[in-house]
This record gives C-alpha cells, sequence and structure tokens, in this order.
C-alpha cells in the first residue's frame, strides 16, 4: 500500500479524524431544560463555591489539549500551526482508542514563549490535560517548564517523555535479553533535541550512570557552544569526559539510541561496539542504520521506531495510558515517578518467558498496555503526592 496516498484520499473523505458527540438527550423541554438554561445554571454556581467540581460536573476529568505550534511536525519542520492540524486530529484519536481521552486539538499561530504560554495558561480551565506536541527544541523546554509551574494539571510533551518512557521499558528489558545490568551499561545517544535530551534524563532517572550524548558538532562536554538544554546535558553526562565525534563515542559502548538522520551509524560503528550490543535507531523513516544492516554487524538487540520491524518503539504505548491514569487520580503534574513506572509497567508486560531479541516490548495493539500504564501511574501520582483522588 502508498499510504501516502492512501492518507491523502481518506483524509479527504473523513474530512477530520474526531468530532464532538453530545452525552446527554436534548429531545424535549425537560431534557433541554435540565442540559442547558434554566438547570445548568446550579452546577455553574457549584463550581462558582468550590473550583474542584469543574472536574466532576463536566467533561473536564477526561478532556485533553492537544497543543501545537506547527514548528517540529513529524519529519517535517516547521510547516505551520494549520498543517500540523491532520498529526493532531491523529493524536486525539489514538487518545481515545488506547486510553479512553477526550482530547481535542489546538493549534496555536505563534512562535513567541510567552505568548505561546500565556495562551495555553488561559485556556487550561478547560481541560484535565495538557499535551505539547511537535514544538520545536529548544523551545520546547522553556514553554513545558514554565507551563508546569503556573498550571494545575499535567503539562506533558510527548515528542520528549512519551518517547523516552518507551525507550526506557525497552531498554530494560533488551538488557535482560543480554545479560547487563543498567548501571554497568555504556549508552550513547545521538540527537540531542527535544527526544535525546529527555530520553538521556529519564535513563539516568532509570539508572544509567555512563552516558555521552552526542550532536551535529560532537560529543557533548562542558566548553563547546551549546543550547542551554545541551550545556546541562554536558554538566551531567559523559563522566570520563571524551571529546570527538559520533565515531569515538560508539566504540566500547554497550547501547546505540539514535533520535537523529538516516544513515549516518555505518556497520563499523556497530562492531567498535562491545559484544551483546543495544541498538535502537530510531530516525523515521529513515533509521540512523537498517536493523539488518545493525544485526548483520553484530548487534543482539534492535529496535526502531517502524512498524515493519520487530520490537518498535512507539509513543502510543505510553501517553494514553500516562494521561488515563494522571486523569483518574485528578493529578497536578506529570512527574517524574510517574515516567518511571510507566517504563516498569511496560517492560513487565513482557513476562520471562516472552522475552527475547525480537521481543522486548508488547505490542501497540495490546489491550494490556493502557490499563497496565494507567494503574501504575495512578499509584505513583498518589506516592508523591500529586493526585488529588
Amino acid at each position: 500500500m502508498n499510504y501516502a496516498e492512501e492518507a491523502l484520499r481518506l483524509h479527504g473523505e473523513w474530512q477530520g479524524k474526531i468530532e464532538v458527540i453530545s452525552r446527554v438527550p436534548v429531545t424535549n423541554k425537560d431534557e433541554l431544560s435540565v442540559a442547558y438554561t434554566p438547570g445548568v445554571a446550579q452546577p455553574c454556581l457549584e463550581i462558582q463555591k468550590d473550583y474542584d467540581r469543574s472536574f466532576d460536573l463536566t467533561r473536564r476529568h477526561n478532556l485533553v489539549a492537544v497543543i501545537t505550534d506547527g514548528t517540529a511536525v513529524l519529519g517535517l519542520g516547521d510547516i505551520g500551526p494549520e498543517a500540523g492540524m491532520p498529526v493532531m486530529e491523529g493524536k486525539c484519536a489514538l487518545f481515545k482508542a488506547f486510553g479512553g481521552v477526550d482530547a481535542f486539538p489546538i493549534c496555536i499561530r505563534s512562535k513567541d514563549v510567552d505568548e505561546i504560554v500565556r495562551t495555553i495558561y488561559l485556556i487550561s480551565g478547560s481541560f484535565g490535560g495538557i499535551n505539547l506536541e511537535d514544538i520545536a527544541a529548544p523551545r520546547c523546554f522553556e514553554i513545558e517548564r514554565r507551563l508546569k509551574e503556573i498550571c494545575d494539571i499535567p503539562v506533558f510533551h510527548d515528542d520528549q517523555h512519551g518517547t523516552a518512557i518507551v525507550v526506557g521499558a525497552a531498554l530494560l528489558n533488551a538488557l535482560r535479553v543480554v545479560g547487563k545490568e543498567i548501571g554497568q551499561a555504556h549508552v550513547v545517544i545521538n540527537g540531542a533535541g527535544s527526544a535525546g535530551i529527555a530520553i538521556g534524563k529519564h535513563l539516568m532517572n532509570l539508572g544509567v550512570r555512563h552516558l555521552k550524548m552526542v550532536d551535529r558538532f560532537g560529543i557533548l562536554c562542558e566548553g563547546v557552544q551549546m543550547n542551554s538544554a545541551q550545556e546541562e546535558m554536558a554538566r551531567i553526562t559523559n563522566p570520563e569526559k571524551v571529546s570527538g565525534l559520533l565515531a569515538d563515542a560508539m566504540r566500547g559502548a554497550d547501547v546505540f539510541i539514535g533520535v537523529s538522520a538516516p544513515h549516518i551509524v555505518t556497520p563499523d560503528m556497530i562492531r567498535s561496539m562491545n559484544a551483546g550490543a543495544i541498538v535502537f535507531p530510531m530516525a523515521n523513516p529513515v533509521p540512523e542504520i537498517e536493523p539488518d544492516e545493525a544485526l548483520a554487524a553484530g548487534a543482539a538487540v534492535v529496535g526502531t521506531g517502524r512498524s515493519d520491524h520487530p520490537n518498535q518503539i512507539n509513543n502510543v504505548l505510553a501517553f494514553p495510558g500516562l494521561f488515563r491514569g494522571a486523569l483518574d487520580v485528578r493529578a497536578r503534574d506529570i512527574n517524574e515517578a510517574m515516567k518511571q513506572a510507566a517504563s516498569h509497567a511496560l517492560a513487565d508486560l513482557v513476562s520471562p518467558e516472552e522475552l527475547s531479541d525480537k521481543y522486548i516490548l508488547p505490542l501497540a495493539f495490546d489491550k494490556r498496555v493502557g490499563p497496565a500504564v494507567a494503574e501504575a501511574v495512578a499509584q505513583a501520582a498518589r506516592d508523591s503526592g500529586v493526585a488529588r483522588l
């Protein structure tokens, strides 16, 4: 199937992937008077007296805003907010299908951090959570940080943290396959943008101690000209203070994770890694190295972002269940404890008997995924003190 041609044809037929459907009947005078005026005044007054009633007297408790400025849409880059709308609609459809979460796409015509933060904050009272999507780095870091400071609902940039959660789960199980400990593994991440930095931080929270991050200019190390987010990572990674390029970083590594560009890893680079190498080339649609090439060069476990190879590392394994769990306990935030719980819940869905080099993650359509992640996240929210329920 030519997915591009078929998608264009069907999008023309669908004219949108989501719609609003009323949950209440409005077929006679009494039903109208209860759903709307005059009866609706009473729940309004209750919310005026008690802000928390906005969650149980409206759909807010199950509603997430999926928000973009259109500056980093899929692999297409800065194509504008309206052009990003098909992706945002698709994300909303996945929220509903995999998590039972109602989601609404919002595309903002601005690249100004202050304006974007103010806009999202002003509408946040209509939602139970905010999912930031396809916003370019480094602006995305500042937008998320500031919104988390002022909003009393979860704010989550999926390109960063959803990716990190699934990579974390994949790495936990891949290390089990090759018999290595997370604290001893030498990990290389190529691509120090929003996803790469979030993956790095998350893996360190999961126990990685030996991490090198690489960008176009080479290994992140202090003293090199970088943006503020990369400077922070340079301070906390690369404990050996190694300099050089990607090939230098990969020599003697146990794990390679790519969120960068197609075909920039060679078989020789894979051969220079330690025995039992784990390779996650996740550039889409063309990975940093083709899986067959990586395996032929000696990789023990390979995972990509693609669905036509084993071990697909797909964000849909994380964000629907993550928000489901956060919404279920009316969490004020999605914190590190909740993200770690999500990674462990995903990894644990693969039993020791099932675990193999070709099966380190549950499949996207495994119906256990959403509930398992939601339960783990909800409990972590309660344990860490961000749950209202």
